[in-house]
């Protein structure tokens, strides 16, 4: 049998990022932490973590990590008469979740669950194309991904697409541009750049150019309204959805540089266990995106 105090200490040393953030959070001593994480480890008969900075789980660590938030999710869903003390205080939902959807449609979805229940969101960010690594490795218990194949002991639900069109100002345009978006204007114009992960806005590029692009001088940029505000100030051209960018396209601010769009279906993936607040969030997260995003037949 797992002792579950001393699991607790693990997780709490991987979500803190180190033992006395996690001792703290526990309100124990930093030595009484480490002490857990090692009886565990003795009990086990093999290392759970690897002491660096912050600390990592191991191939095994992961494993107990996930199995640790299937239990807490199952017994969020058991009367608190039942639970005694263990059902003080909200419960902490990891979710990993791509940067646009955080910035457009994300807490309109969660706020209905946030009414009903005692909850607290712990979101990993990252790109669409990434998120779903979080799930693999058991740092999550859900993520919004564009893979559409679910993993293994995973469940899997199509969300929405999000358009993405490539954008500048007017007068971008016509300083960069003057003769049309060519491999020689690419490697002079400025983009922005989300992070190095991002691959969509090669994929545009390719598109137009029908062959790979050239490098592209950018500003790295990883965060989705600044991303946005660099390219409605005329600093840069870059890649926006729709859900950010249809105002500014109304009033002709800001203008598609190439007629391509790229577009990112999204998917919810969760482990496929039995718990009402999975089900709950996969509900309010249909619910809004059927609103908020472009619906396909998949």
């Amino acid at each position: 049998m797992i002792d579950y105090r001393l699991l607790a200490a693990l997780a709490a040393v991987i979500k803190e990022g180190g033992f006395e953030r996690a001792a703290q959070v526990l309100h124990l001593t930093q030595s009484a932490v480490s002490q857990r994480v090692r009886q565990l480890e003795e009990r086990l008969g093999q290392v759970l973590l690897v002491r660096a900075q912050p600390p990592e789980p191991t191939p095994a660590g992961r494993q107990l990590l996930k199995h640790y938030q299937q239990v807490c999710l199952l017994e969020s869903a058991l009367p608190a008469s039942l639970l005694g003390e263990a059902a003080e205080g909200p419960l902490t939902l990891a979710l990993g979740i791509n940067a646009d959807s955080l910035a457009t449609w994300f807490w309109q979805a969660g706020e209905e669950l946030l009414k009903r229940r005692n909850l607290l969101f712990d979101l990993r960010v990252d790109d669409q194309d990434v998120t779903q690594q979080m799930l693999k490795r058991g740092e999550v218990v859900g993520c919004v991904s564009a893979a559409a194949t679910p993993l293994q002991g995973c469940r899997c639900s199509y969300l929405g697409t999000m358009v993405y069109r490539l954008l500048a100002r007017p007068e971008f345009i016509t300083r960069w541009f003057p003769e049309g978006l060519n491999p020689k204007s690419i490697q002079q114009a400025p983009a922005a750049v989300f992070g190095r992960h991002d691959a969509l806005q090669y994929r545009l590029l390719r598109q137009a150019l029908g062959s790979k692009p050239p490098s592209v001088p950018g500003h790295y940029i990883p965060s989705p309204e600044a991303f946005a505000e660099a390219v409605y100030r005329g600093h840069a051209y870059g890649a926006i959805p729709d859900q950010q960018s249809e105002a500014w396209l109304q009033k002709g601010e800001l203008v598609e540089v190439i007629p391509q769009h790229e577009y990112v279906r999204l998917y919810w993936h969760c482990w496929n266990i039995s718990s009402d607040l999975l089900n709950d969030l996969e509900d309010c997260f249909k619910k809004v995106a059927r609103q908020v995003l472009l619906q396909e037949d998949i």
